[in-house]
């Protein structure tokens, strides 16, 4: 369905007012802080990449509306301290986006991603009370994985990365090599440090050939819960338990269990 643009104003002003009438009305939604509310967005930030990764178009409305909420929620409790209001907030949203795209809203030339990434982290820089450096605004509770592959992106931003994909294989190798000899050596510090070096490796890897390594690893995520869902359910099927079936057993209806990813 297509709303006009008077129509989506509209909406976004009705949440305003809802909301506005919650935090007079209603005691939970009355005594909620910055603090308390942070958990929960936390969790509807990750209900919502739930969504999305299984394409899931209502979900992915719904969850969107949470989110949105919480937007809205952190910047009614802004205006009540007079430190911004939603109107701020989304002025400042635009101010933002207009200067980080000379190519579009100025003279400047970018005709190609490449370009504008490029573009984008040194205008961060220069941004007021922007970024001190590239990576600044990489934040530092992002998880693991994520962190990796924002890290690398914004190096190569700057023209730090590999000049062909198939160079990497050859770091990939080394930090293999360096773990089982750190496996050997039995040095369990040393061998957390190398496969630390391996799996930003391997996300360098994924990242040079454009795959998202969040995603894929949720993919495989989803792929393993399945096949094991399967192979628990086809156990209990025939009257026995996990832990009392061989491997070769398991390993046979884990077998049975990929053939019927692909009907």
């Amino acid at each position: 369905m297509s709303h006009t643009r008077e129509e989506k104003i509209e909406a976004l002003g009705r949440i305003i007012d809802t909301l506005d009438e919650l935090r007079v009305k209603c005691p939970w939604d009355a005594k909620q802080t910055n603090e308390s509310l942070r958990p929960n967005t936390i969790e509807e930030v990750y209900e919502l990449a739930d969504a999305l990764i299984s394409e899931d178009k209502d979900n992915i409305k719904k969850e969107l509306g949470d989110v949105l909420l919480h937007v809205v929620f952190y910047a009614k409790i802004g205006s009540e301290k007079s430190d911004f209001d939603i109107a701020d907030v989304c002025n400042s949203l635009s101010d933002k986006l207009i200067f980080r795209h000379p190519h579009v809203f100025g003279n400047d030339k970018a005709d190609n991603v490449e370009t504008v990434l490029q573009n984008w982290e040194e205008i961060k820089l220069k941004e007021k009370g922007g970024n001190k450096t590239v990576l600044a605004g990489v934040p530092s509770a992002l998880p693991a994985l994520i962190k990796a592959n924002r890290i690398q992106e914004k190096a190569r931003n700057v023209g730090f990365d590999w000049e062909e994909p198939s160079q990497v294989w050859d770091k990939v190798k080394e930090e293999i090599n360096e773990v089982e000899d750190e496996i050997k050596s039995g040095n369990k510090e040393h061998l957390e440090k190398e496969f630390g070096d391996l799996l930003f490796a391997v996300i360098n890897t994924a990242r040079l050939y454009n795959v998202n390594p969040e995603n894929a690893l949720e993919l495989t995520n989803r792929k393993f819960i399945s096949r094991f869902n399967y192979l628990e359910s086809k156990a209990k099927s025939l009257g026995k338990s996990l832990k009392d079936m061989s491997l070769n057993e398991m390993d046979a209806i884990w077998e049975e269990a990929k053939q019927f990813e692909n009907l």
